[in-house]
């Protein structure tokens, strides 16, 4: 499993933050995190805000704290997935929203992130960096 997925599940919920138009960052939570074929893939729904604010400027990071007390954060570019395979594979897996969507119910959509860069931090030691 892509290792940036498994930290990312070892949260539970994690924090998406993305830039409104007039250039407001906005964060929310979320807890659906996907590996396909070693890719980091995320989900959301077409009529909220964070998908146009992916969309207009794809650049998001993501914090998300371990019960351990160790955080990991990770950067990228989301990149839209108009692909029914990977909307399957999201919803096929524990953390996706299968009771939200349905493939072809025309609101559900998956994010593949690119230009992943993360680092696992405590409070104890040197930064990690976490390679996909």
């Amino acid at each position: 499993m892509n290792r940036v997925v498994e930290e990312l599940k070892k949260t539970g919920i994690f924090y998406i933050a993305t830039l409104d138009e007039d250039g407001q960052p906005r964060v929310r939570p979320f807890g659906s995190v996907v590996d396909i074929n070693g890719s980091v893939y995320i989900c959301t729904n077409n009529t909220k805000d964070v998908y146009k604010q992916m969309i207009k400027n794809n650049k998001v990071e993501i914090c998300g704290m371990g019960k351990d007390g160790t955080w990991i954060r990770v950067s990228g570019k989301a990149v839209r997935d108009d692909n029914d395979e990977s909307r399957r594979l999201v919803l096929e897996d524990p953390t996706g929203p299968s009771n939200l969507y349905r493939l072809g119910d025309g609101i559900f959509e998956v994010f593949r992130l690119e230009d992943v860069k993360a680092k696992k931090y405590s409070m104890t030691g040197e930064p990690e960096v976490i390679e996909g």
